[in-house]
C-alpha cells in the first residue's frame, strides 16, 4: 500500500521543481517551497469514505501528507479537534450558523502541534539530527516536544515576553532554549546566524516546506466535519500565516480530488491585531506583499509577526477566495475572549478571540449575512495565557461567612 502520494517540491514564485528526498529549505530565489502530490493517482486509490473509517488523527490523510514511510510518523494523537456550533454567541452576533474549530483541544494545547507532527516526522525521515527555530512561544513548545519524541535536538529562540508556559514546555522537553530581548524577527536573526555557522536544519516558519502540510489538515477536517461541504467563511488569526496558506492549499487539493465543488471556496479572512497588522494594510492597498510593521505590539502574542515570509501566499489566498483582512483592537479581542467563555464555555486564546471580534465586526458591516456558515479558528487553549485575564471585584469571605448575593 502506498503511504503517501507526495511527488515533489515546487516554488510558487519561479516554479522551480525540487526533490522531496533531500533536505530543502528555501528556493534559490528566496521563496518558500510548497509540497505537491500526484493527485490523479491519489484520486484512484483514496476516497472520502475510506478516510472516514480511519482513526480521528490528522494522519488519516496520510496519502496527502509528505512522509513516505509510516515508521517515520511522530505522533501524540493530534488532530480530530471539535467543530462545534455556538448558538448563544451566534444569536448575540446575529449569525445563525457560527462555529468554532477548537485547536486548544490538542496535544501541546495549540494548533502548532499539527505543523510539528508533520514537520518533525519529515525531518526524521530526512535524517535531521538538530533543528533550530525562532518562535513566539507555542510553535517552539510543540516542536521541542515532538523533537524529543523523535530524538532530534531542538534549539529554540523566543522573545523574553513570550508566554511563560511555552518556555517551560521547551525546557521540560530538554530543548536548547534561548531568550532574546526583542521580537520574533530578532529571534529569527539569531537562528539565521546559527544555521549559517553550524548548518543545522532551519525549522523557521516556511523555511522548511512541511509545517504547512500539518496545518492544512485543519482545512481537510473542517470540510469533512461539514460532510464534505465547504462553509461560507473561515476566519483565521494571522501572524506567519501558515495556517491560512495551508487551509487554502487543502481546499485546492480537495477540488482537484473531486471531493468538493470546483465553483465554491470559503471566503478566507486573515485576522490581525491593530498593533500588528501588516497583512491588513497590504490587503487594503491591493498589494501582493506586506511591509515590515514597525513597533508592533499585542497581547495576542502569536500574531505579533511584523513581516511574514509567506505574506504573498496569505494575500493570494484572500484575493482568490474573495476574502478580506481585518484588524481588531486589544479591547475588542479581550471582550470577545470573555464573551465566548461566558456564553459558550470555551476558554480560548487571545489569537482565537480575535477571530470572534472580527466576525462581530464583519457582521455589523454587512460583509457576512446572518444565515451564512461561519467558522472561527481558535488556535490554542486560553489557560496558556492566564495573564490576559484580570480578576476584579472578587469577594473574599471569612470562614463561616455566608454569601450575600
Amino acid at each position: 500500500m502506498t503511504f503517501s502520494y507526495v511527488s515533489h517540491l515546487e516554488c510558487p514564485k519561479c516554479q522551480a521543481i525540487l526533490e522531496v528526498t533531500k533536505i530543502q529549505q528555501l528556493c534559490e530565489c528566496g521563496s518558500p517551497l510548497l509540497v505537491r502530490y500526484d493527485l490523479q493517482k491519489a484520486k484512484k486509490h483514496v476516497s472520502k469514505e475510506k478516510i472516514e473509517r480511519r482513526a480521528k488523527s490528522l494522519w488519516r490523510y496520510h496519502e496527502l501528507l509528505p512522509v513516505t514511510a509510516e515508521e517515520n510518523v511522530v505522533s501524540l494523537g493530534e488532530g480530530g479537534t471539535p467543530l462545534e456550533k455556538m448558538p448563544r454567541l451566534g444569536e448575540h452576533y446575529q449569525l445563525a450558523n457560527l462555529y468554532i474549530k477548537d485547536e486548544g483541544i490538542i496535544p501541546t494545547g495549540s494548533f502548532k502541534t499539527r505543523g510539528a507532527s508533520v514537520g518533525i516526522s519529515k525531518a526524521k525521515e530526512l535524517g535531521v539530527e538538530q533543528l533550530a527555530m525562532p518562535t513566539n512561544g507555542n510553535a517552539g513548545a510543540a516542536w521541542a516536544l515532538y523533537a524529543a519524541k523523535a530524538n532530534i535536538k531542538a534549539t529554540i529562540v523566543m522573545p523574553v515576553d513570550a508566554p511563560a508556559i511555552t518556555r517551560k514546555e521547551v525546557y521540560i522537553a530538554g530543548g536548547d532554549l534561548h531568550l532574546v530581548e526583542g521580537l520574533i524577527s530578532d529571534a529569527g536573526k539569531i537562528v539565521g546566524q546559527l544555521v549559517a555557522q553550524k548548518r543545522v536544519y532551519d525549522a523557521s516558519t516556511l523555511k522548511e516546506p512541511y509545517r504547512i502540510e500539518g496545518k492544512k489538515t485543519m482545512g481537510y477536517e473542517i470540510v469533512e466535519q461539514f460532510n464534505w461541504k465547504v462553509p461560507d467563511v473561515i476566519l483565521y488569526p494571522t501572524g506567519g500565516g501558515v495556517g491560512i496558506i495551508g487551509i487554502y492549499k487543502a481546499l485546492k487539493e480537495m477540488q482537484e480530488l473531486g471531493w468538493i465543488a470546483d465553483n465554491k471556496l470559503p471566503r478566507l479572512v486573515a485576522v490581525q491585531a491593530e498593533g500588528c497588522s501588516p497583512i491588513v494594510e497590504a490587503w487594503k492597498k491591493g498589494e501582493t506583499e506586506s511591509t515590515f510593521y514597525e513597533n508592533s505590539e499585542t497581547c495576542a502574542f502569536g500574531i505579533n509577526v511584523p513581516k511574514a515570509l509567506g505574506d504573498f501566499l496569505v494575500l493570494e489566498s484572500l484575493y482568490k477566495s474573495n476574502g478580506c483582512a481585518v484588524a481588531v483592537s486589544e479591547d475588542e479581542l479581550l471582550a470577545a475572549q470573555k464573551l465566548v467563555a461566558e456564553l459558550e464555555g470555551n476558554f480560548i486564546c487571545p489569537e482565537g478571540a480575535a477571530t470572534f471580534a472580527a466576525a462581530e465586526k464583519l457582521r455589523k458591516e454587512g460583509w457576512m449575512k446572518e444565515e451564512e456558515v461561519v467558522v472561527c479558528l481558535n488556535t490554542g487553549a486560553g489557560i496558556k495565557y492566564p495573564e490576559t485575564v484580570e480578576l476584579s471585584n472578587i469577594p473574599t469571605l471569612q470562614p463561616g461567612e455566608s454569601i450575600k448575593s
